[in-house]
């Protein structure tokens, strides 16, 4: 991999010319930046000098983790020890040429280095600082440890993703670590904002943002909060329906396979009945709304089970598409790799990196036009350490 400039970068992505410094580890901070580089941003990547753990996490080939390929995509990596007077002095001096900073220590961690937003902000009153923790800076939980698990737990999600009535088994996680990843999300459209207001004020100071995984998380919970407060109402697990449309599940199919299916607006309705062959439930008038729908859901759920049973998932799938109607199997990750769709819009494509080989990663979230996809990924993840003589180049030592 050649090392690149910043003044490389492509000026078609939004966020070019912006420079965004991570002291991130594992998965919240470098979330964040790993969308902010997507974006155009040149992020610098501080990690320890033994790297980021997240480096030892799962596949790996020669010692390379195969998840940092896209984990540190279209970052500068450099490795501070920032218990050091040197790490401290260069990541000072990285400070004062920087827009940015983003970082997921427990609270108080960076102050103790010498490097909280005080110390910051005397070398640059403009830098923006984006903070993620698992409790927020403040509050009777600051420093309480949290990882993204406990997001999920205390913000309200994992209690709905139990399957109802049923209390042998936990409530299982939702499989990735959603609680880092909204907080991440959350953080960069903060920085993003706050950026945006010191550009356009020379006299602006850098401001300081608090994002944290369990308020990320509570953000989701919908109209539960205030129905809770009006009526003392406290939703319950729903398994893979909701009460408030109907018919909306996930039914199983003769080849193993689930199928979600989506038929809950009237028309909609009407024409998912035609296609399983009961066009007399359409005009059933116990079906007649939504809310009808949802009193008599038992009833429905049980005939359009009935039906997809005898066909397999690709089957029943293609009747509803040609019908209209929402549907999809639930899809696995070889569902995802090898569909035309994922194929056709670039979700997923083919990459160079020179750690691992070809590798397959996911495109950005979010589309330019003018920018292809592939633009988007100008490198995979480098290994630790691999632009310090880039950043810091020896005539500018502290």
């Amino acid at each position: 991999m050649s090392e690149k400039s910043p003044a490389a970068e492509p000026p078609r992505l939004p966020l070019a010319g912006l420079r965004v410094i991570e002291l991130g580890h594992y998965i919240a901070a470098p979330f964040a930046t790993r969308l902010l580089a997507d974006l155009g941003a040149e992020v610098i990547k501080v990690e320890p000098p033994e790297g980021d753990p997240v480096r030892g996490w799962g596949s790996a080939v020669e010692g390379n983790a195969v998840w940092f390929s896209v984990h540190g995509r279209n970052k500068l990596s450099v490795t501070l020890d920032l218990k050091s007077p040197d790490g401290k002095a260069r990541l000072r001096q990285l400070a004062a040429k920087s827009d940015a900073l983003v970082e997921n220590f427990r609270p108080g961690q960076l102050e103790r280095y010498g490097l909280g937003p005080a110390d910051l902000h005397d070398v640059n009153p403009r830098l923006v600082i984006a903070r993620i923790s698992g409790y927020g800076q403040d509050g009777p939980y600051r420093d309480k440890p949290a990882f993204g698990a406990i997001g999920e737990a205390m913000g309200g999600l994992r209690h709905l993703t139990a399957s109802p009535g049923q209390s042998e088994h936990p409530p299982p996680r939702c499989g990735v670590s959603i609680s880092d990843d909204l907080a991440g999300m959350y953080a960069a459209m903060g920085l993003v904002a706050a950026c945006w207001q010191v550009k356009g004020d020379p006299a602006a100071r850098g401001r300081i943002i608090d994002v944290d995984l369990v308020s990320s998380v509570f953000s989701l919970m919908e109209g539960m909060l205030p129905e809770y407060g009006l009526f003392g109402w406290v939703r319950q697990p729903q398994g893979a329906a909701i009460k408030t449309a109907a018919p909306t599940n996930t039914y199983p199919c003769a080849d193993g396979k689930w199928l979600c299916i989506a038929g809950n607006s009237d028309l909609i309705f009407r024409r998912l009945m035609v296609a399983i062959g009961q066009p007399a439930a359409a005009a059933d008038p116990r079906f007649a709304t939504n809310a009808l729908r949802c009193e008599n859901v038992a009833e429905l759920d049980a005939m359009i089970a009935a039906w997809t049973r005898t066909r397999t998932g690709a089957e029943a799938e293609a009747i509803l598409d040609a019908a209209e109607v929402p549907c999809s199997r639930l899809y696995d990750m070889r569902d995802c790799a090898e569909d035309p769709h994922f194929r056709a819009r670039d979700l997923v494509m083919q990459v160079d990196d020179p750690l691992l080989g070809p590798v397959l990663h996911p495109a950005a979230p979010f589309r330019f036009d003018g920018v292809s996809p592939r633009d988007m990924v100008r490198w995979t993840g480098p290994a630790a350490g691999a632009h310090n003589d880039l950043i810091f180049p020896k005539e500018d030592a502290p």
